[in-house]
């Protein structure tokens, strides 16, 4: 699975091969043994029919007038090489003479595959990447700048594309310095590395006018406009060349960064003028297609399939595993193999004592991961089409430098992922939900492949708030927009509220369509949010359900209390949105309720921590407008809970200034008390506030 990652070379040629054996020579003709190395796995020769994999020369040694023909071949996959057998020939005096000076090291030409299902069928695939440029602005296809031409003909012949490339009016002839210039290139042919073809050049000039016809034992160079190629792979089509006109064995166009394609060499014999160069195309690999996310409609349908999705997710090993994709096919036609799975050893990290020793540790876990390799190709110019990562763990929060790189962000397009943590299972740490926080503010959109609910839920921060949840796809608007309402009580104790919740949320859905405030009016969707585990945080939610508004939860890891009877680590089933918090984080949970509207029922430990926690919300103008809070039940308890304390408090003098908190708490009884307080609250009629009295009791009791 990594060998494309790491290959320099696209899946459709290989690299240059030298030659090691001169077997025949003669004056015209030069038969040769090329040895190919370092072939890439992923090459296609390896896998399709002989007849369509051939020996492509070096340009350069075409338009001396070299031609070269395959004669046989043998690809050998254990060791990653080939042995090509080539007849060299020459065309015309220069050509002779460049002939002669090739010699064993030499590096030639290399061989291509020419797939036929890489071949380019719809005009549109290469119409759609006109006037687009890739990430340092260079033109993706162009003929004559980065728009496009009027001289680049796009048809559809025999099931697939081909363009005819308008010549320009004249030839190239070589001047007579040209024969000083072979030894040169001869030479320079035994160092890969060097970039000899523009040397040519400064030698050839443009004869305007001079008719392009082709002569025996003559070399025909003529010229197109600048083609810039870069997401396809050309061929000039020998079929569809006049009669009489052939064109050398430089016949493929690979993708460059600048400017290629613009000579062609030809040779034969005919009286009749050439016009055109006609080519046909076959695609890169998917994540070199310069391709856009947008452009891939199977993809962006099967991700919008939720069965999809976690259909592709079952072929994922059971381990730390990631895949990148950039196509439809790729996504719906996944296997096991097709994921890099990767063994993490954590280590103790020293800490800001030893910078040197910490930043190793923490690359080196960072390189462990499995999404590495997909995003350092990101980043390295390996993969260049817009794509998604699926992820069978959230990547790491280290990964974060990566991910929100300039380049890697830009064309990772959205991350899922099946479970938050490998040790921790479905709860994220602090570090998650910062790194989640960061995502969202760069546009990568996080979705998570929940088996627990069998949904597919996407990662929405809550405006103007530092936090977000995990929301159903259908319900994210709701969610965005939602005025959020939240059940505090007993685990322990679901008592007899449901009845009166019912009521209490379905008064405010009527409620809503009569109300013009920030907070409720007719087009306000209505969000419960509870901790999510049994008891009455399981009626909050089953309420929610049962009168159709958004049910939320905020559910904490209680797993991690050996011996400790704690109930609330079971989460109930009536959930559609939710975050998850570890043990630790228990107060940054609660801080992140946001409750606009939060309701108070009888509750232990857990529930007088919340109580005090909004009290100081209100207290410190941690919201704005300050809200009611509702406390459902008898006086008698809410003033054996409230009262001794607000009282101790008021008289010693600790709470001065800020007595005023009292007349934010209100105890009911049923539903109608509470819808009564709403109501009076939304037309601006209940004294709350810093303005409004203070109640001995330390709440208001509702009549």
């Amino acid at each position: 699975m990594e060998s494309y990652l790491t290959s320099d070379h696209f899946d459709l040629i290989t690299p240059d091969g030298i030659v090691t054996k001169i077997v025949q020579s003669t004056p015209e003709k030069k038969d040769v043994i090329v040895r190919i190395d370092n072939i890439s796995p992923a090459f296609v020769g390896y896998k399709i029919d002989r007849k369509d994999t051939f020996f492509n020369l070096k340009s350069t040694l075409a338009q001396l007038g070299v031609n070269g023909t395959t004669t046989d071949y043998e690809l050998d996959l254990r060791t990653n090489s080939a042995y090509v057998q080539v007849s060299l020939t020459s065309i015309g005096e220069v050509g002779k003479k460049m002939l002669a000076l090739i010699s064993e090291g030499a590096f030639i030409g290399k061989l291509f595959s020419a797939d036929p299902r890489r071949r380019v069928r719809d005009p549109d695939y290469l119409f759609r990447m006109f006037g687009r440029s890739d990430r340092d602005g260079l033109p993706l296809l162009s003929l004559g700048g980065l728009q496009g031409s009027k001289d680049l003909i796009l048809e559809r012949a025999d099931g697939h594309t081909v363009a005819y490339l308008s010549l320009r009016e004249g030839v190239l002839k070589y001047n007579q310095n040209i024969e000083g210039l072979l030894p040169t290139i001869a030479k320079a042919l035994k160092d890969p590395s060097l970039k000899i073809r523009s040397l040519l050049a400064l030698h050839q000039e443009w004869v305007p006018g001079a008719p392009r016809t082709v002569h025996k034992n003559e070399l025909l160079l003529v010229r197109t406009l600048p083609l810039h190629i870069r997401t396809v792979f050309g061929r000039v089509v020998q079929e569809l060349l006049p009669a009489g006109f052939y064109h050398t064995s430089a016949s493929v166009l690979e993708p460059e960064t600048r400017a290629s394609g613009d000579v062609y060499e030809l040779y034969g014999e005919s009286e009749n003028e050439l016009q055109d160069i006609p080519l046909e195309f076959y695609t890169l690999e998917p994540h070199r297609e310069h391709v856009f996310i947008a452009d891939r409609d199977q993809l962006q349908n099967a991700l919008d399939d939720p069965n999809a999705v976690f259909k592709a997710f079952d072929t994922a090993p059971n381990a730390r595993s990631a895949i990148f994709i950039v196509k439809g096919e790729q996504m719906l036609n996944l296997t096991t193999s097709d994921w890099i799975a990767r063994e993490v050893h954590t280590s103790e990290l020293p800490g800001l004592i030893h910078p040197e020793r910490q930043a190793q540790l923490v690359q080196r876990y960072i390189e462990q991961q499995p999404s590495y390799p997909f995003l350092k190709a990101i980043e390295n110019g390996l993969i260049v089409s817009e794509g998604v990562l699926f992820s069978r763990y959230l990547p790491s929060p280290l990964m974060k430098k990566l991910l929100l790189g300039d380049i890697v962000h830009t064309s990772l397009k959205a991350i899922y992922f099946q479970y938050p943590s490998q040790s921790y299972g479905d709860y994220f740490s602090h570090e998650d939900r910062a790194m989640l926080l960061d995502l969202a503010k760069f546009a990568i959109p996080v979705y998570w492949v929940d088996k627990g609910s069998g949904k597919l839920l996407k990662y929405v921060p809550k405006p103007n708030k530092d936090t977000g949840m995990f929301v159903p796809l259908d319900k994210i608007d709701d969610f965005i927009k939602a005025t959020a309402f939240g059940i505090y009580g007993s685990n322990l104790i679901e008592g007899h509220f449901e009845e009166q919740l019912t009521k209490l949320l379905e008064g405010l859905l009527t409620l809503r369509k009569s109300m013009r405030h920030p907070l409720l009016g007719k087009d306000t969707p209505i969000a419960l949010i509870t901790g999510g585990g049994p008891g009455v945080m399981e009626v909050g939610n089953r309420v929610a359900k049962k009168v159709h508004v958004l049910s939320c939860a905020n559910i904490v890891d209680f797993s991690g209390t050996p011996g400790q009877m704690v109930h609330e680590q079971e989460t109930n089933p009536y959930i559609d949105a939710k975050m998850t918090y570890r043990l630790d984080r228990l107060v940054e949970r609660q801080a992140e309720f946001n409750l606009d509207f939060p309701i108070f029922l009888m509750g232990g430990i857990g529930t007088d921590f919340e109580f005090g926690l909004e009290e100081v919300r209100r207290k410190v103008g941690g919201m704005l407008p300050i809200t009611p809070i509702l406390l459902f039940g008898s006086p008698d308890y809410w003033r054996q809970k409230i009262t001794s304390n607000f009282q101790c408090n008021l008289a010693s003098g600790t709470i001065s200034g800020s007595e005023w908190v009292s007349n934010c708490l209100y105890c009911v009884q049923s539903a109608s008390q509470g819808l009564k307080v709403y109501e009076q609250f939304f037309t601006g009629t209940l004294p709350i506030g810093r303005q409004a009295p203070v109640h001995k009791d330390g709440f208001v009791v509702v009549e």
